[in-house]
């Protein structure tokens, strides 16, 4: 699995003007399910997002995780972060077939829900608009 993380103060989510989720501060997590992608990657990107060191402690420093500040999680599909650019049109083959994706990307927002973090989400495959205020701003590319 593949994900965007960055680091916000505020992020939501919407389908035809409808709010789907909102957080305070906490991560928007742009997420994609790949191609062999298997049952462990969930709960192991979830895992690794929670115990990220990107939230400043009193010194200022990246030092604290999402759960030693108390934050809220936005988890969103998002297939394109599987794309291909050997030309100028990317190509998202490698992304997991929609049924698995969908399926990994629930099993995932539901993990990150399981180790305690608030969790709000978007709507697989739908054309969502998202919104953010980028903390730092910070934003990691992370793969498991």
């Amino acid at each position: 699995m593949r994900a965007l993380v960055q680091r916000v103060s505020e992020a939501a989510v919407r389908v035809d003007g409808e709010t789907l989720g909102e957080i305070g501060p906490g991560l928007l997590i742009l997420v994609c399910a790949m191609q062999g992608d298997d049952d462990g990657k969930p709960r192991a990107l979830a895992e690794k997002l929670s115990k990220l060191r990107i939230f400043k402690d009193e010194a200022g420093k990246m030092n604290r995780s999402l759960k030693d500040v108390g934050g809220e999680a936005l988890v969103v599909s998002q297939f394109t972060l599987a794309a291909d650019l050997r030309g100028n049109r990317p190509g998202f083959s490698t992304a997991a077939p929609p049924a698995e994706g969908e399926r990994l990307y629930e099993r995932f927002a539901e993990e990150v829900a399981a180790l305690g973090i608030p969790t709000q989400r978007g709507r697989f495959g739908a054309d969502m608009k998202v919104s953010l205020v980028n903390d730092g701003p910070v934003t990691i590319w992370v793969e498991v």
